[in-house]
C-alpha cells in the first residue's frame, strides 16, 4: 500500500459545473521527492474569480493548460509506477479534493485507481492524540501557499511527523 497525498485548486467548489485549474500528488516516504503537478484547461464556461485567483492563474493561463483527459492518463501512469499495492488517497480535506480527482478520473478514464475512499489528516492526527480539535498543521515544514505540490508536500510532512510519534503507516 502507498500513501499518496493529493491538494486541489479550482475554479469553483464543485466538479463538472467548475474547472479544477490544477492538482500536486506526492507519495509518503522519507524524501518526499516522488511528485506529480497536473494542471487542466477549463471544463466549463463556469468560473468564480476568487476561487480561481487562490491558485495564483488568470483565466487566460488556465485555458492554455493541457487536456484534461492526457494529463488524469498521465497522473494515473504515475500513480501506477509509484504505487506499491493499492494507492491510498489521502489530503487535507478530501470533501474538496476528492471530489475533483475523482470526477476527473471517472469522467475521463471510467476509474479511480484510489478506488471509493480517502482519508484526511486531520482526522488521523486527531485521532492519534486523542483530541478531536487538536492543530496539526503545525507539523508543516513547507509552507502552505497554493502552489499544489507544495502543499501535498506540506502535508505529506505532516504524515511523516505523525510516523515518528508512533502512527502505523507505510513508510518506504
Amino acid at each position: 500500500m502507498s500513501l499518496i497525498v493529493v491538494d486541489v485548486e479550482s475554479d469553483g467548489p464543485i466538479p463538472g459545473k467548475y474547472s479544477m485549474v490544477c492538482f500536486g500528488a506526492v507519495v509518503v516516504e522519507p524524501t518526499l521527492s516522488k511528485t506529480f503537478m497536473g494542471k487542466t484547461k477549463p471544463i466549463s464556461e463556469l468560473w468564480n474569480p476568487e476561487a480561481l485567483a487562490i491558485s495564483g492563474f488568470s483565466r487566460e493561463d488556465h485555458n492554455t493548460f493541457a487536456d484534461p483527459k492526457e494529463v488524469m492518463e498521465s497522473f494515473a501512469n504515475w500513480i501506477k509506477f509509484y504505487s506499491k499495492g493499492s494507492p491510498v488517497f489521502i489530503s487535507d480535506n478530501p470533501a474538496y479534493d476528492w471530489q475533483f480527482i475523482n470526477y476527473y478520473f471517472h469522467y475521463y478514464l471510467g476509474k479511480n485507481p484510489f478506488g471509493y475512499s480517502a482519508r484526511r489528516i486531520g482526522d488521523l492526527y486527531c485521532g492519534m492524540v486523542k483530541d478531536a480539535f487538536a492543530p496539526w498543521k503545525k507539523l508543516r515544514r513547507t509552507v502552505h501557499d497554493h502552489n499544489p505540490v507544495n502543499d501535498a508536500k506540506g502535508n505529506a510532512e505532516v504524515l511523516l511527523q505523525m510516523h515518528k510519534m508512533g502512527l502505523n503507516i507505510p513508510i518506504k
